[in-house]
């Protein structure tokens, strides 16, 4: 039996949403004196503008796009570009894991449009090549709940007539984004930045631009998903004049993980972290024989949420709902030692274990990790066989 091991991670928080927040990080270090004060204040404009400015300072967004701080997190600005922007052509979905998913319910049953759907199992990613350039497409590039990812933007034809809607969530930060390619690109401070959740980035390009002043839904639209007014794109949005009532404490925290961001190198220095964070858990994986990657292409493999299926024969025997209910005993079992937090796979995904592997954690927790992660293991698959 495998002695408990001794050194536990400094900080063993692996979530893959909200994410650890960046080292160092304390509650002291943020911004309080634009609190309790307006969103519209001189101060507020200010603090919200400067978020917008570091963000395309810190991402290498061209001018030619533009940013805008919006309500309801990733799913909010995911939402508002679809109810805004599909409609009058073709649309192709692709979807390889959860929240995929929810972009085909949406198109499906929500706006009522028949688009051309593009699957692929947990691990797997669609024919992207097939896409149809007529078409607009709305895809993930990182998918949060498999560890799969989109490898590159080639597939993106340049002269498209329709736009390509990205869900970068998981991605923006850690991978490298084609923005020439990317028409809208969403994504959340509280994934990669290690942020506050609730809030989310819309990077609209002229593409996306000409069509929400060319283009009025034949549905509704909800105020808070409103970009337009009298034909004319609200541009207020992308200078700091949010629709809603933004958080202030949230935007001072994204301001102090954008101060740390530009201190590492920006995204260049925030990917290298988690490629060699990834790294850490695969020379793991590579001598582990009960563990193995959800994505077996590295290609397509995701650097920050990194999901592991178990490979044990004896699990394999299991039920789906057996094999779960074990990945949980194990997950509760590390939880209660204070080593890993929040690891269990997403709850409809494989049985499996999700790594956060982004630049906010640190390598030396993650080495200090899986000797506990083989420690777990052996707990429980002896008590299944006792």
């Amino acid at each position: 039996m495998t002695d408990k091991p001794a050194r536990k991670p400094a900080r063993p928080h692996f979530s893959s949403g909200p994410c650890v927040k960046r080292p160092g990080w304390k509650l002291d270090n943020l911004a309080t004196d634009s609190l309790g004060r307006s969103h519209r204040s001189s101060i507020g404009k200010e603090r919200l503008k400067d978020v917008i400015d570091r963000t395309r300072k810190v991402l290498e967004v061209p001018d030619s796009h533009l940013i805008g701080i919006v309500a309801a997190s990733d799913t909010g600005a995911v939402e508002m570009a679809m109810w805004s922007m599909l409609g009058p052509r073709p649309v192709t979905v692709m979807a390889w894991e959860s929240f995929g998913n929810d972009w085909v319910t949406d198109t499906v049953k929500q706006l009522k449009i028949d688009p051309t759907v593009l699957t692929a199992d947990y691990g797997q990613l669609p024919d992207i090549a097939s896409v149809d350039p007529s078409n607009d497409v709305v895809f993930t590039w990182n998918g949060t709940t498999s560890g799969v990812r989109v490898p590159h933007g080639d597939w993106i034809a340049d002269d498209r007539k329709g736009l390509t809607i990205c869900d970068a969530t998981s991605g923006a930060f850690a991978q490298e984004l084609p923005w020439s390619k990317l028409d809208v690109v969403t994504f959340s401070w509280q994934k990669v930045l290690g942020g506050e959740a609730q809030h989310g980035i819309l990077i609209l390009g002229p593409r996306a631009v000409e069509r929400l002043e060319s283009y009025t839904p034949e549905w509704p639209l909800p105020k808070i998903f409103r970009m337009t007014k009298g034909g004319k794109l609200n541009d207020g949005i992308f200078k700091g004049a949010t629709i809603n009532t933004p958080s202030m404490l949230c935007v001072e925290d994204c301001r102090d993980a954008l101060d740390w961001a530009e201190g590492i190198g920006g995204w260049r220095g925030m990917k290298a972290k988690a490629d060699e964070n990834a790294g850490v858990l695969g020379e793991w994986v590579s001598r582990t024989d009960w563990i193995t990657y959800m994505a077996p292409d590295v290609s397509v493999r995701s650097n920050t949420g990194v999901c592991l299926l178990l490979r044990d024969a004896r699990i394999e025997a299991l039920s789906d709902d057996d094999q779960k209910a074990f990945v949980s005993r194990m997950v509760k079992r590390l939880e209660a030692e204070d080593v890993a937090y929040d690891i269990n796979g997403y709850r409809d995904a494989p049985a499996s274990l999700r790594i956060w592997c982004g630049s906010t954690v640190e390598r030396e927790d993650l080495e200090a990790l899986t000797p506990w992660l083989d420690w777990a293991f052996e707990q429980e698959i002896t008590a299944l066989t006792a």
